[in-house]
C-alpha cells in the first residue's frame, strides 16, 4: 500500500520544539505576573529621576558600532596560537571543542555527554534609557548561545563598568536602572543573574558572561551547511543607521544631511523599531532551529551581515559559500544611509552588508524545503517577520552579496497605531 513515510526523528524534534516554545511562553507569562518583566514602560525622562534635563546616557562613550571592535582578521591572527585540532569539526560526529571565529565556545567537559557552551559580550551606551540599555546588552550576549541552538541558559554573570564621569547622583540613578533592564531580559530568557563584576572606567559599558551546560542534542554546531540550503534572517538590518539618525535630531549640521530624504517622524519611528528589535530575544529562533533541522547559524552584530556570514562560511565542514540576494532593512534607513554616503559623511555600507548591527537577528542555514515553514512559525511566535535572504552554493567557504541586492523595507506598509 502506497503511503507517506513518517520520519520519526523529525516528528520527535518538532514535538520537542513545540514543547520548548510552550515552556518559554509559560516562563514569560509567569515573569509578567510576578512583575519581573514590565509589559508597558513609560519612556525614560531624566527629570523624573532628578537628573538634569540634558542628561544623555549615550554621551558616556565615544565608541559605537564597528569602531569598538578589533577587526576579525587581527583577532584571528593574534590568537592563532590558541587554535588546536581539538577545536575543529569531528569526523565521528562528536561535539568539537570550538570557539575561535565562532559566536561562542563549545567545550566537552569531564562529565560524559555534556558540553559547556559559553560566550561573553559587552556594549557601550547606545540608547539614553538605562533600562533599555540593560535589556539590549543582555539580549546581545544571549544571542551567541541562541545561534548555537541553545534554548535554555543556565547562568548569567553581569559585567558592568561604571563611568568615572558620572556624578554620584547620576551613578545612583543610572546603575540600578541598567541592572533592572538586564534582570528583565534574563527573566524573559528563563534564567537569572547570579553575580558578576563591577569596576570603574572612563567609559560606561554593560555586558555579561552567559553559560549553558548541554547534551549534544540540545545544541547545533555551526558547521553543517550543505549546497542547496537557504539563508534566513530573523531581524531587519539598519539598527545602527536608526540610532545615528535619531541622535542627529539634536545636531543641526548632521540633520541637514538627511532631512531631505526622511522626516523627523520617520526617524523617531525607525528608532522605536530599532530599539524594539534590539531588545527582543532570539530564543524562539533558536528553538525553531531544532524543529526545522537547521545546519548552521550565527548572530548578526557589530561586524555586519557580511562579516558574520563570512565568519560562518569559514567554519563549514563542506566547501560551500553563502550568496545573499535580499536585504530586509528598517523602513527609510536605506535612504538615510545613501544620503550620508553621497554627502561624504558617515559610510555605513548598509547595502554592502558592512553596516554594524546591535543585538541583531540570527542568520540561519536551513534546508530549502523547511525555510518557509520556519519563517511562518517565527511570525506566529514573535509577531514579526523573518526573511529568506540567500542560498548556499558549492564554492570555497566565502560569503558575498550580489551587486544589486533587493532591499526589502520593513515594514512594507505603514499601519496606523502599529510599530511594525
Amino acid at each position: 500500500m502506497a503511503g507517506a513515510m513518517i520520519d520519526r526523528a523529525q516528528v520527535a524534534r518538532q514535538l520537542k520544539a513545540d514543547g520548548l516554545v510552550q515552556a518559554a511562553d509559560m516562563e514569560r507569562q509567569a515573569a509578567l505576573r510576578e512583575g519581573k518583566i514590565k509589559k508597558i514602560r513609560s519612556p525614560f525622562e531624566p527629570v523624573s529621576h532628578r537628573l538634569a534635563p540634558t542628561f544623555r546616557l549615550s554621551r558616556y562613550s565615544e565608541m559605537r558600532g564597528r569602531k569598538c571592535k578589533v577587526p576579525t582578521r587581527v583577532i584571528l591572527a593574534s590568537m592563532a596560537a590558541l587554535q588546536t585540532e581539538a577545536m575543529r569539526p569531528r569526523a565521528d560526529g562528536a561535539v568539537p571543542r570550538a570557539g575561535l571565529g565562532m559566536d561562542c565556545t563549545i567545550t566537552p567537559i569531564r562529565l560524559g555527554g555534556l558540553s559547556t557552551v559559553q560566550t561573553t559580550d559587552s556594549l557601550y551606551p547606545i540608547v539614553d534609557d538605562p533600562v533599555l540599555q540593560g535589556k539590549i546588552a543582555a539580549a546581545s550576549v544571549l544571542s551567541a548561545l541562541y545561534a548555537a541552538g541553545v534554548a535554555c541558559v543556565d547562568n548569567l554573570l553581569c559585567l558592568l563598568s561604571v563611568s568615572t564621569r558620572l556624578t554620584e547622583a547620576e551613578r545612583d540613578v543610572v546603575v540600578p536602572l541598567i541592572l533592572e533592564g538586564f534582570r528583565e531580559a534574563a527573566a524573559e530568557a528563563g534564567t537569572s543573574v547570579s553575580g558578576g563584576q563591577t569596576v570603574m572606567n572612563p567609559w560606561l559599558t554593560v555586558g555579561a558572561v552567559a553559560t549553558s551546560i548541554c547534551r549534544q542534542e540540545e545544541l547545533i554546531t555551526p558547521d553543517q551547511a550543505v549546497v542547496g540550503d537557504v539563508l534566513v534572517l530573523t531581524k531587519p538590518l539598519g539598527t545602527q543607521v536608526a540610532l545615528n539618525a535619531h541622535s542627529w535630531l539634536d545636531d543641526p549640521v548632521r540633520w541637514a544631511r538627511i532631512k531631505g530624504v526622511v522626516s523627523e517622524e520617520e526617524v523617531r519611528k525607525a528608532y522605536a523599531r530599532a530599539t524594539d528589535s534590539m531588545a527582543k530575544l532570539n530564543r524562539s529562533a533558536a528553538i525553531l532551529m531544532h524543529k526545522y533541522g537547521a545546519h548552521a547559524a550565527c548572530d548578526v552584530s557589530k561586524f555586519g551581515l557580511l562579516g558574520h556570514a563570512a565568519s560562518l562560511a569559514v567554519c563549514q565542514e563542506a566547501e560551500v559559500s553563502f550568496v545573499i540576494h535580499n536585504l530586509p532593512v528598517i523602513a527609510n534607513m536605506e535612504r538615510v544611509a545613501a544620503a550620508c554616503e553621497q554627502e561624504g559623511g558617515l559610510q555605513f555600507g548598509l547595502v554592502e552588508g558592512q553596516c554594524s548591527e546591535v543585538s541583531g537577528g540570527l542568520l540561519v542555514c536551513l534546508p530549502r524545503e523547511q525555510a518557509a515553514a520556519y519563517c511562518k512559525d517565527m511570525e506566529r511566535l514573535e509577531g514579526s517577520q523573518s526573511w529568506i535572504i540567500g542560498i548556499v552554493e558549492e564554492v570555497d567557504r566565502t560569503a558575498r552579496i550580489i551587486d544589486k541586492p533587493r532591499v526589502i523595507e520593513v515594514p512594507t506598509k505603514e499601519k496606523e497605531g502599529e510599530l511594525w
